[in-house]
């Protein structure tokens, strides 16, 4: 087995490159902020990058001979794990989604595809945002050790951020599991490029914990009557579409849905 004996089962890549490491026959330390003036290893060089034939400078012993003493950096890197984890099962729900139920619908738009972006932990919930071809959502999950998939799917929630309340929709997937999601813009027409809808969704999430943002008032009611008009808005753009292709028109451009992250994040894309 490759890995250092007592560094996590001998998993080199659970070793993050802030880990401090020890050799268990001597006890001398390796502080990658220090490096080894012994080999001239520089300040900076993370043990996982030494030379194989590098050897403990008092005792010689082989770095297979190190235990991890600490590692600031493996909360960070479970944290990636995670996310990296929970979002690939997001994007390949709904990439099916795109290839089996969506590709076809005229609202959709063919320059985009599914991405998550911006994710990260709040308050123990991965957050983020999916972007679609036919929508882009803020979207919470849960955390690890809850159990969401008994959310009743159409259920409303209004959850707070440093910028304001918003509201989310209860939903259950497959492979997701239960998720909460927030409409930010659907449908996707405005949006040229896939670049340019990233470089949104990461404006969202920056704006999301800026407290300038905040409404001077709860604005739950405002979020309501927004999302309610919206999805009156997409309702009657289907309809049309329908009732145009049954005609064999051209079908009427869709209408642009507003964002609705309204407590100070109500502004169109651009």
């Amino acid at each position: 087995m490759s890995g250092f004996e007592g560094s996590y089962l001998g998993a080199n890549d659970k070793i993050s490159p802030q880990a401090i490491m020890e050799c268990k026959i001597c006890w001398t330390p390796y502080d990658p902020a220090e490096g080894d003036d012994t080999r001239s290893i520089l300040p900076g060089t993370p043990f996982i990058a030494l030379p194989d034939d590098w050897g403990c400078p008092n005792c010689d012993a082989p770095k297979e001979q190190f235990l991890v003493s600490e590692d600031p950096g493996s909360d960070a890197m479970r944290e990636a794990e995670v996310l990296a984890e929970k979002t690939k099962a997001l994007v390949t729900d709904f990439t099916e989604v795109w290839h089996a139920k969506m590709r076809d619908v005229p609202m959709v738009n063919k320059l985009l595809h599914v991405q998550a972006v911006g994710w990260g932990i709040h308050q123990g919930r991965p957050l983020g945002v999916l972007i679609s071809p036919w929508f882009m959502n803020l979207i919470q999950l849960p955390a690890e050790g809850e159990d969401w998939s008994d959310l009743l799917a159409g259920t409303k929630e209004v959850i707070g951020f440093p910028s304001g309340e918003y509201e989310f929709i209860h939903n259950v997937r497959e492979m997701t599991g239960g998720y909460k999601a927030c409409s930010l813009f659907s449908p996707m027409g405005e949006f040229k490029t896939q670049q340019q809808a990233v470089d949104v969704a990461e404006a969202v999430m920056q704006a999301l914990f800026m407290e300038e943002h905040r409404a001077e008032t709860d604005r739950s009611a405002d979020i309501r009557a927004s999302r309610e008009a919206e999805i009156a808005a997409q309702e009657e753009a289907e309809k049309a579409a329908a009732e145009e292709a049954e005609t064999g028109s051209d079908l009427p451009e869709a209408p642009t849905r507003r964002q609705v992250l309204t407590a100070g994040m109500a502004s169109e894309a651009e």
